[in-house]
């Protein structure tokens, strides 16, 4: 292992939560996969919201894990940030309802004030399972060789006019779940900006890591090539 990535984890860690431990794990599965070194750095969200833009510099890729969170006011300013950054970004869990609500409030898209997003259709501190339907080409391919099965502590609903708007210019729908509902969105203007709400570092195994989060450490390799 010749080359070392330096991997931001964006989140307010707690060793308690099954979702963290595995975001651990699932970046050394990767890491072992690749084989290349990879060094992961937990930064509190309150800690990160303290960040300049420059301070991002310092690392190949951003992860920001899922919740709960301590201030998701603060978590919105890093998001804002982040999507304005070329370093690579994934996002899991119910992260992706603060982008949802970033992109909202920058582009405007709720003049009326109106509830575009549900509140979390999963009930208490629990996960279920959901299926992933494969949308574009790119997650055609990702998930040929992997279960589409995956496990989710945070579900969300979308006014359909908000999906409208979101895919006309703002975001790939990825992926959708069995309730027809988008589930994995990207940015387009974008190279590597990643959102799903469901956990996939929970499937991955030192045996088969998951593809999605070995692409984004693929991804960071390639930013730290490109410098």
């Amino acid at each position: 292992m010749s080359q070392t990535l330096k991997i931001a984890i964006i989140g307010d860690y707690n060793f308690t939560y099954n979702s963290h431990q595995a975001t651990n794990l699932a970046i050394d599965h990767s890491s072992r996969f690749l084989e290349i070194d990879i060094n992961y750095y937990w930064i509190k969200i309150n800690d990160a919201a303290l960040f300049k833009p420059s301070h991002f510099d310092d690392f190949d890729g951003v992860w920001i894990a899922p919740g709960p969170y301590q201030n998701l006011f603060f978590l919105n300013g890093i998001i804002r940030t982040l999507s304005e950054l070329k370093i690579p970004v994934l996002m899991t869990g119910e992260s992706i309802r603060s982008l949802l609500e970033v992109l909202i409030a920058s582009f405007q898209l709720n003049p009326n004030g109106e509830k575009l997003v549900s509140d979390n259709l999963v009930e208490g501190n629990q996960f279920e399972r959901i299926q992933i339907m494969p949308h574009t080409r790119q997650f055609i391919r990702l998930y040929e060789n992997h279960s589409t099965t995956e496990l989710t502590s945070s579900r969300y609903s979308l006014y359909p006019q908000l999906i409208n708007a979101l895919s006309n210019d703002l975001v790939d729908i990825e992926a959708y779940n069995q309730f027809e509902e988008p589930e994995v969105l990207s940015l387009k203007n974008h190279h590597f900006f990643v959102a799903c709400g469901y956990c996939p570092q929970i499937s991955s195994t030192r045996e088969i890591p998951h593809p999605l989060i070995y692409t984004f450490v693929k991804a960071a390799l390639n930013a730290t090539d490109s410098i």
